[in-house]
């Protein structure tokens, strides 16, 4: 009788124990149920034209952006990389932009056909796939998304920016190397003449001395004196549409010649950087963190 007992309590633990596996594989499905439901969150992203606003998913948007941003022929580390500080860019500012380089220049599909051609298949399914493989990646410094700026190309290194904005220093936007820009950027070097009448009524003086007095550490132009009033590189780049505040100047016969190197402010990412980076092997993480120091990469 004591065998018969003993048999059944041990077939009843048995019923028991597999019960209870049988439960608790539920419950971590159940909690893989809702791990992806969080995973798959669909964020909007709010798009404001000069005619109306567009209300994007977030993953459509960014399509839309790194072709406007980003040329589709870099390679896909490049590109991943553009779409994680394209991505932190419109997290950090809650969602909602508009479609200028004020904020982020924005491709709608009848757009990236018009410019790409016969190339849109292939470029559009390469720049999905940037974003496909980079699912909800940010960067964040102390807890919070950085302001992921971004530019063209550089001089040969980047600018910190306290140098060209007046917020004072960020300590993940620090001036760094970027030597790839002067070796694969085709217009990196540009020249742009402007006669003295130009030079004068763009400045509001009656006959032009300008003088460059000072330059940053990395090289740009810090300040210039134009008839004893002293301006920022900044600013004479900006009062002349130079491509950048990188420049020289140089004194002709047809006028004064300013010799620019990059094309836009210098504070952040290089995008051709990224690209050369990408070129000699680096993944979208590594070229992301040379760019913005000591940042954290991490899913929203």
């Amino acid at each position: 009788m004591k065998k018969i007992y003993g048999k059944l309590f041990f077939v009843f633990i048995l019923i028991i124990g597999i019960t209870c596996f049988q439960y608790k594989d539920e419950l971590i499905d159940l909690k893989t149920n809702l791990s992806s439901k969080k995973e798959d969150k669909q964020y909007v992203v709010e798009v404001k034209t000069k005619e109306k606003t567009m209300k994007l998913k977030l993953d459509d948007y960014l399509v839309g952006v790194v072709a406007g941003e980003m040329p589709a022929s870099f390679e896909l580390e490049a590109l991943k990389a553009q779409v994680v500080a394209s991505r932190t860019f419109v997290m950090s500012r809650n969602l909602k932009v508009d479609n200028t380089t004020n904020t982020q220049v924005y491709l709608t599909d009848s757009q990236m056909k018009k410019n790409w051609g016969k190339n849109y298949e292939k470029n559009k399914e390469k720049i999905e796939k940037a974003v496909k493989e980079t699912h909800n990646e940010v960067m964040t410094y102390n807890g919070k998304y950085i302001s992921a700026l971004f530019f063209s190309s550089c001089n040969g290194k980047t600018v910190s920016n306290e140098d060209y904005f007046t917020g004072g220093e960020v300590a993940y936007l620090k001036s760094v190397d970027s030597s790839w820009d002067l070796k694969i950027d085709p217009t990196n070097k540009r020249t742009k003449t402007f006669t003295k009448q130009q030079i004068a009524n763009a400045f509001g003086v009656a006959s032009p001395d300008i003088r460059i007095t000072s330059y940053t550490k990395s090289g740009y132009v810090d300040k210039v004196i134009i008839n004893h009033k002293e301006y920022s590189g900044r600013e004479v780049r900006e009062k002349l549409g130079l491509a950048s505040s990188s420049f020289q100047i140089s004194l002709t016969s047809k006028g004064y010649t300013f010799t620019t190197r990059g094309h836009g402010h210098g504070v952040g990412m290089s995008q051709y950087g990224a690209e050369g980076m990408a070129q000699e092997g680096n993944d979208y993480k590594k070229i992301l963190k040379h760019y913005y120091q000591n940042i954290k990469i991490l899913s929203i």
